[in-house]
């Protein structure tokens, strides 16, 4: 576990997005990002664009089985992603994949506002029962929470019947954290998989210590 920041922002995770294996960055970050998502993930990290933007974390999730982008995405960037895995395009207005799907690769957490079809188009492709709910109230649970394989860092304001939920779907045991000095949004202060985690520089030794609580980072 190490710190980072993109372009003077400690928001880290919203420009990146990985899995087990892989990591895709913003096209535009520096060398210093690249090398330490690939340090403190073990991952190999490639930059990329999504929809012609830089937000790769919030328009992207990704577990072992595939990646759901942003519907708006290009067929360029759909080639390119696809080298990696199957990848879907979702046809949604609620299409920042990132911010409206927590997921893993046991299970999946989405908008519920997101459409039977699109429900069953992320199943497919993420290879995992999909449940709709918000978490803590917010109906983007995948900007609300970071999850990985082994574990799950959580909105403070998460409730008993949302740390269930989590544990029931995702297989993982939740554990409640702010990031980057006192941020409750979990998901936009950390790029996370269950080898390691790159975390937002403005994050304070306690919260470095619960997240590691939280993703079983020892």
């Amino acid at each position: 576990m190490r710190l980072s920041r993109y372009g003077g922002s400690p928001n880290i995770g919203v420009f990146a997005a990985a899995n087990e294996s892989f990591a895709l960055a913003a096209a535009n970050c520096d060398d210093q990002f690249i090398r330490d998502i690939e340090e403190a993930l073990n991952v190999e990290c490639t930059r990329m664009t999504v929809a012609g933007s830089y937000l790769i974390g919030s328009l992207t999730v990704m577990n072992s089985n595939g990646a759901v982008v942003s519907g708006l995405a290009e067929e360029h960037e759909l080639k390119a992603m696809r080298r990696f895995l199957p990848v879907l395009a979702l046809d949604d207005r609620l299409n920042a994949a990132g911010n409206n799907i927590l997921a893993n690769d046991h299970g999946a957490i989405v908008n519920p506002n997101m459409s039977d079809r699109s429900l069953r188009s992320i199943e497919k492709t993420l290879g995992v029962e999909c449940v709709r709910s918000a978490i803590a109230g917010i109906e983007t649970p995948g900007a609300a929470c970071r999850v990985t394989n082994k574990g799950a860092a959580v909105h403070m304001g998460a409730s008993e019947e949302d740390m269930a939920l989590i544990a029931d779907v995702l297989k993982v045991e939740p554990y409640k954290t702010t990031l980057n000095h006192g941020s409750r949004l979990i998901a936009p202060c950390v790029i996370a998989n269950s080898k390691g985690a790159l975390v937002g520089d403005t994050s304070t030794p306690i919260e470095m210590g619960r997240l590691e609580e939280a993703l079983k980072l020892y």
